[in-house]
């Protein structure tokens, strides 16, 4: 099976836009490329967007509140950008914040949490939960419910999202009431063959991650090959699943990492924790947030934002 011809057009349209990411350039001369030739859609409007700071290990960590409503108390949702640990900001996932605090009318909180190589793991695990101990202690200030926040992420996000739902529950809190992983990545551990996710073998090439990219992000990201098998950095590894929150995990097609994804749903699901599915048919890694221009990525919005708005009103 190919993705459709509008699919294939998309993914060449985002592969040009952009070095690519296993060109032997350095972290930060790719970032600056990117960034130069960035594409993102505006997204819609949302009646506050501000910055704020939360304290860190290191040093405060930067964060962007969007807030639909000012005024009212609304649920929250931390969310955590892709980028394979090494990319992204608050900039090039504000679209897809808008997004979501618009379709669920509730407020957006983005962490720009450090990046590698230059900060290795667990900088990335610890400014993301630092970051999430921050809002639920000052939802208040926030315009959010305490009761009803939830973790949010894309792809590096996903796992960040993920991995601090773990971390919250083990801690005791902050409580969640839902995880939304968006083809998140589960387990950092080497798959050689494919056979253990055939989708990084079937996906690797053609669908703009590819396998030799997600080998460039695992050696920026990974101070030792033996962080692969930390849970704070492979969520699927972790020694319970039990006690989490609720999960939407989304799934592609044409993504390397969809297997391992649908993987850590069915280990959710065994632990008794309650998780759906969704995979988007002729989708690829990277379509959230392109809902404007692309079919699989309007799709992809609708399925995140549903089940978040479900999960804030069963809360309820």
């Amino acid at each position: 099976m190919r993705p459709s011809q509008e699919t294939l057009e998309f993914i060449e349209f985002m592969t040009r836009s952009g070095p690519r990411i296993d060109s032997g350039l350095p972290a930060a001369e790719l970032r600056a490329a990117l960034q130069e030739r960035r594409t993102s859609p505006a997204g819609p409007e949302v009646a506050l967007v501000r910055g704020a700071e939360a304290p860190g290990p290191a040093g405060p960590v930067p964060l962007r509140h969007y807030h639909p409503e000012p005024g009212a108390v609304l649920p929250g949702i931390v969310f955590f950008h892709g980028g394979g640990f090494v990319l992204g900001d608050l900039d090039s996932h504000d679209h897809v914040c808008r997004i979501i605090a618009a379709g669920t009318g509730a407020s957006v909180v983005a962490v720009d949490y450090r990046l590698a190589p230059e900060h290795p793991f667990p900088a990335a695990v610890e400014d993301a939960f630092a970051a999430l101990r921050w809002v639920a202690a000052n939802a208040g200030e926030l315009g959010i419910d305490p009761g009803r926040l939830a973790v949010a992420g894309d792809s590096a996000g996903g796992n960040l999202a993920a991995v601090t739902a773990q971390l919250a529950r083990d801690a005791g809190g902050p409580g969640l009431v839902f995880q939304a992983l968006v083809y998140p990545v589960v387990d950092w551990t080497p798959d050689e063959t494919g056979e253990r996710y055939p989708s990084h073998r079937e996906n690797g090439e053609d669908y703009f991650l590819t396998t030799g990219a997600m080998e460039w992000f695992c050696e920026q990201y990974l101070g030792s090959p033996a962080d692969a098998a930390d849970p704070r950095c492979s969520p699927l590894l972790a020694g319970s699943l039990e006690g989490l929150p609720p999960a939407l995990v989304l799934t592609a097609d044409f993504d390397p990492l969809r297997d391992e994804g649908e993987a850590y749903a069915r280990a959710l699901a065994a632990a008794g924790v309650p998780a759906t599915t969704v995979r988007i048919n002729d989708g690829f890694h990277g379509i959230l947030g392109f809902g404007a221009f692309l079919g699989p990525a309007r799709r992809a919005e609708a399925a995140v934002t549903a089940a978040l708005r479900h999960a804030f009103a069963s809360d309820g």
